[in-house]
């Protein structure tokens, strides 16, 4: 039988489905499950071995979490990481502490080149941590394997048990050399088959909705980003004509987005009205300041849409959407923390028309969205649309929203477009845009003083949208943006550009 699966078990770490992510980039099967699932009730055909993630508690509390015993005793190699490695630890015999500093952020690790795990890889390497218990003592017929300034046990494992654990976080794209850590656990010491890729994903989901949602009604919310517009196009090649999509002009959008979508749109084959309700949204967010409360109207008002528009169109009873996995994490799943709601995720009322969400991408992070998108058949200027919140410009203006500021945000937003489009760097970067502050500065136009808003340019690099990294344009670039901005667009005095990583920032700044 082939070995082609890897299972998962989320012990509510905020990087568990990056961990299935990356199992997939190996080319390998990978589904994630709750770290207590009775394993009876999985599907262990194929089954190649078993991943514990990190987690937010510790292994010492009495209440903290635990997996199914009997996950050790099914002969297939399991790998503990952060969490998981305290947890093995634990339940082997082994002793926990919570030292007064924990280690966050890169750090570099010393490995033993004799074991399994870190056979290929060099000596001294840099790694992501993130935790602050560790190991005091090794559990018996344990070995350590690496270790840091601060973490005696950073590695550690049992060939006899066939179980390896790492304190740190492989999947994080800092870990210099995680990538070939998980594909030596997964293709050497598991031996999984590599079967996966993206069109069994989108021959898997659409045959899933086709089973069933047959003969249903379904709205689907577009957005004009990929999330909503990928969404979409699975969606009607499972059930056709009975998916109508609404698209919803909040008066948040970019610079004649509304139009740029609609087209887009009527060439995908799409069912799509245009729904203009952006006097509705801007009059709700009057007077609005705080971030959350934002999310919170506009949410809130976009389901109130589409259930008024639903009824004109054969009681459709779902409500499909383009909800990602980073959206997921960051409005709070299992035991991760709430970090910002998602119109998409938290945002929707108990009390909503319809029966249910369709949300046939939730398990995907953006660079996967887009794969799928070009396996699907989405044209290619839609699958590399920059990525827009829910929220839209909302969110790119700091404090109240009035549609003076909305249009400082768009007209620098389509500066900032242009000239990364002019400069060859629009799919390099993985995100990029203008946030407008309440900053205001003082400066001198035409000899006279003024004082006027601060513009910030957010530009970042990522795979995931879980961590991130400031890009760094060239300043030549810089400059040109800085100038054109003060010169084109009125009540812009200054212009500031944003190096924050994720963490410890988020990528929108509201």
């Amino acid at each position: 039988m082939s070995l082609n699966k890897i299972i998962v078990l989320n012990f509510g770490g905020q990087y568990d489905q990056l961990i299935v992510r990356r199992i997939r980039e190996i080319g390998v099967y990978a589904e994630l499950h709750p770290c207590d699932v009775d394993i009876d009730t999985l599907d262990l055909d194929g089954l190649a071995g078993i991943i514990l993630t990190g987690g937010p508690q510790s292994v010492n509390d009495e209440d903290s979490l635990r997996a199914d015993s009997r996950i050790f005793d099914l002969g297939v190699p399991v790998l503990g990481i952060c969490y998981g490695l305290q947890y093995i630890n634990h339940i082997f015999g082994g002793q926990i502490e919570t030292p007064k500093n924990g280690e966050y952020g890169k750090m570099p690790l010393l490995v033993d080149k004799n074991s399994e795990m870190f056979k290929d890889i060099p000596q001294e390497t840099t790694i992501w941590m993130n935790h602050r218990d560790r190991v005091s003592k090794i559990a018996d017929g344990f070995k350590k394997t690496a270790w840091t300034l601060n973490c005696p046990v950073a590695g550690m494992e049992s060939k006899e048990k066939n179980i390896y654990a790492v304190q740190f976080h492989p999947e994080v794209v800092h870990s210099e050399y995680g990538k070939q850590m998980l594909e030596r656990f997964v293709l050497d010491i598991c031996q999984a088959e590599k079967t996966w890729k993206m069109e069994d994903f989108a021959e898997k989901i659409i045959a899933e909705i086709k089973e069933n949602y047959a003969g249903e009604k379904m709205i689907c919310a577009l957005s004009g980003g990929v999330d909503s517009s990928v969404a979409a196009t699975i969606v009607s090649k499972a059930i056709g004509d009975d998916l109508q999509c609404i698209f919803v002009d909040h008066g948040l959008l970019r610079k004649n987005e509304a139009d740029e979508v609609m087209e887009t749109y009527k060439n995908l084959g799409l069912n799509v009205k245009k729904v203009d309700a952006s006097k509705k949204f801007l009059d709700l967010l009057k007077g609005v300041e705080d971030p959350e409360t934002k999310r919170k109207i506009i949410g809130n008002h976009f389901v109130e849409v589409f259930e008024r528009e639903a009824k004109e169109f054969d009681d459709a009873k779902y409500l499909a959407q383009g909800t990602i996995y980073p959206d997921v994490i960051e409005s709070g799943k299992d035991k991760a923390s709430v970090i910002k709601s998602h119109h998409n995720v938290g945002g929707l009322p108990e009390d909503m028309l319809f029966e249910g969400l369709v949300e046939p991408l939730r398990d995907l992070f953006k660079d996967e969205v887009r794969a799928l998108g070009e396996a699907i058949g989405v044209p290619h200027d839609m699958v590399w649309r920059q990525p827009f919140p829910g929220p839209g410009l909302g969110i790119r203006v700091i404090g109240e929203i009035t549609e003076e500021r909305l249009e400082v945000v768009r007209e620098t937003d389509a500066i900032l477009r242009e000239e990364v489009k002019n400069a060859g760097l629009a799919e390099d970067i993985w995100q990029y845009f203008t946030v407008w502050t309440p900053i205001k500065t003082v400066g001198v136009k035409g000899d006279m003083r003024v004082y006027e808003n601060v513009i910030a340019i957010r530009a970042v690099e990522s795979t995931d949208a879980m961590t991130v990294e400031a890009s760094e344009l060239p300043f030549e670039l810089l400059q040109t943006l800085s100038s054109r901005m003060i010169n084109e667009v009125a009540g812009v005095g200054r212009v500031v550009y944003d190096i924050t990583s994720k963490p410890p920032g988020t990528i929108e700044w509201e």
